[in-house]
């Protein structure tokens, strides 16, 4: 049994928020439990949770490992994603936000 998720997501619409965390965030679904509306999935060693509910603009923010943070940032924002700027720390990190249709913050990291 794999551990639950390192952060989890309020979303007012359950399916539609792992449509997009799987087609557009490339995440891949781990569980789902359609009676207590909510889903598990990871991607680049992250867990995160899907539940139904209202969004939290304050809440905790899943920190995804990525090949390439300005490839993800040029491909989300040709999706429509609404996406921050690349941030760089010199030498050490670049750091994106991508935020979700409910508005949660999801930040992709690269090392360098």
């Amino acid at each position: 049994m794999s551990a639950g998720p390192n952060v989890w997501y309020h979303v007012r619409d359950l399916d539609a928020a792992r449509r997009f965390y799987r087609e557009t965030l490339l995440f891949e679904e781990t569980a789902v439990d359609f009676s207590k509306r909510w889903a598990r999935l990871e991607r680049g060693g992250m867990a995160i949770g899907l539940a139904e509910g209202e969004p939290q603009p304050d809440g905790a923010v899943a920190l995804v490992d990525v090949r390439d943070v300005k490839v993800e940032a040029e491909r989300l924002r040709s999706a429509g994603v609404e996406v921050g700027i690349v941030l760089e720390l010199t030498g050490q990190m670049r750091l994106l936000d991508v935020y979700d249709p409910d508005g949660n913050r999801v930040q992709l990291a690269q090392e360098l």
